[in-house]
């Protein structure tokens, strides 16, 4: 990971367009391609950001970009769509590179970890005919909760949270992008199964055909009888 503070401006170009004024920021160059731009506020998420896969190329400044005061222009070029990050930087304070290695993943506890397994002995929650894989399928960027085959063989990459939100939506993306460059398991479906789901959440994950399942916690666990409720 490359990590450098700067003063910069940065520009989104492609099907949206953004501008982040001049100012001090992180710029975060991860090892799977993508970049992030932060500031000290807004708290965790960033100001703007190129996913996966994606080019970085520095250029020096032209004539006309020395004379406004640039060192040097970073081009993010997008490898799925045309769009691009332009970044140009005017003052570097810090720079620093860490090779962090490959991360187990994020171990889950409490009602995720009930949800994951409990969904794994009923997987036919996500349809009939479907079957399961594995739990905790690993890839190069986590583990999958569970992945399964549905009743025609395709695979479904499974994402399970107590409450979902976009950034859940955002992580089973990555986590497809990955597997469909396998040709062991492509195609691979995606299925956003929480307890609670923000409707933000659905709307994205339907746009990207992320199927969406609401999960019934106590009756998975059986203290819970959904069929004889009055309402």
């Amino acid at each position: 990971m490359r990590l450098v503070i700067a003063r910069c401006s940065v520009d989104y170009i492609g099907r949206l367009r953004a501008h982040l004024p001049l100012a001090v920021r992180l710029l975060m160059v991860k090892a799977d391609g993508s970049v992030l731009i932060h500031s000290d506020g807004g708290s965790y998420k960033p100001l703007n950001w190129m996913s996966p896969p994606a080019t970085l190329r520095v250029t020096a400044p032209s004539d006309d970009d020395a004379e406004t005061g640039v060192i040097e222009t970073w081009n993010v070029q997008s490898a799925k769509t045309d769009d691009k990050l332009v970044i140009s930087i005017y003052e570097r304070f810090s720079e620093t590179s860490h090779d962090l290695g490959v991360d187990p993943g994020l171990i889950k506890d409490g009602v995720e970890a009930d949800l994951q397994r409990l969904l794994a002995e009923q997987i036919t929650k996500l349809g009939e005919g479907f079957t399961l894989i594995r739990r905790e399928y690993m890839t190069a960027i986590g583990p999958v909760d569970i992945l399964a085959r549905d009743a025609s063989g395709t695979t479904v990459a499974v994402e399970l949270k107590r409450r979902g939100d976009i950034d859940g939506v955002e992580q089973l993306t990555r986590y497809l992008e990955l597997l469909n460059r396998d040709p062991l398991l492509a195609p691979v479906k995606g299925v956003f199964a929480a307890q609670q789901i923000k409707p933000q959440a659905r709307v994205l994950a339907n746009d990207r055909g992320i199927e969406c399942l609401t999960l019934d916690y106590d009756a998975m666990r059986g203290v819970d009888d959904s069929e004889s409720r009055l309402f």
